[in-house]
This record gives C-alpha cells, structure tokens and sequence, in this order.
C-alpha cells in the first residue's frame, strides 16, 4: 500500500492586480502589463458561475484584486 503524500504549500507570495487595469493591449507593453489587463479583465465577468470560478482559482493561486477608490 502506497504511502500518503507530504505536502507542504511553497509559493507564499500574493499577487495583488489593481484597478482598473489597461483596457487593451498597446504596442510595447510588457508581459507584466499585458498580464496585468487579462487579470483585470476577468474581474467582472458576465455571469455568477464564472465569477464564482474565477473567485476560487484567484483563493488558490493567492490573487488578489484591489479596486482603487478616491
């Protein structure tokens, strides 16, 4: 019989997406800022059950989205 697998979560860091992000991609962006509108993008999606999915992979790959008010 096999044996249980140790696990131990390594990646602690949190990626923090402000917004709004850049509304579409322009002629020399960088990877981060191209990443940056795709993230933003997907905040506010059309329907509750892809919000909800996105809810619960942004909770597993530690995304954060800041809304910038003022």
């Amino acid at each position: 019989m096999g044996q249980g697998i140790d696990y131990q979560k390594q990646m602690t860091e949190i990626v923090y997406v402000n917004l709004p992000g850049p509304g579409e991609p322009e002629a020399g962006m960088t990877g981060g800022e191209l990443i940056h509108g795709f993230l933003a993008e997907l905040y506010d999606p059309p329907m509750p059950e892809m919000k909800a999915f996105i809810t619960n992979l942004c909770s597993r790959w530690n995304i954060v989205y800041r809304v910038k008010t003022g």
